[in-house]
């Protein structure tokens, strides 16, 4: 069960750092002029992507690990979760990034739209997160 333990823990990690980015790095993000925002998104983007996805690559191992000690399928579910926000990210969020990581000189005036649409589509992975630590969490209940 402690490997159940840990996998909840670690996709709370994940929910939490996601609900965060939406709550607290979004709002003031945007409060910023463009190149301001640019400069930010650049490290902040790159550095949050390898926070999230190491998360999630662990909350889903230990998920899978408890599955396949336990045969309850609660397991496999909140490791699906959570594995899926590598796809999301790569085919929802990525072409948004690369528009903004792309963006230089006169286009800047587009940073602010690109990256609020952005905050709204990362919602998914708060989702996400927070529907693994959901499935992880009935797991732990008794069948």
């Amino acid at each position: 069960m402690l490997i159940g333990l840990l996998a909840l823990a670690l996709a709370a990690a994940f929910a939490g750092s996601a609900l965060y980015i939406n709550l607290v790095e979004q709002p003031a993000r945007l409060a910023l002029d463009d190149g301001a925002m640019l400069a930010e998104w650049r490290p902040s983007d790159r550095r949050g992507f390898a926070f999230l996805a190491a998360l999630a690559v662990a909350a889903g191992a230990l998920g899978i690990g408890q599955y396949l000690a336990a045969k309850d399928v609660r397991w496999a579910v909140g490791a699906l979760a959570i594995l899926a926000t590598w796809p999301y990210a790569y085919f929802v969020l990525r072409p948004m990034n690369d528009r903004i990581l792309s963006l230089a000189g006169a286009d800047q005036g587009a940073a602010g739209a690109y990256v609020r649409d952005w905050g709204r589509l990362e919602i998914g992975q708060t989702a996400l997160g927070l529907a693994s630590c959901a499935a992880y969490i009935w797991a732990l209940t008794e069948p």
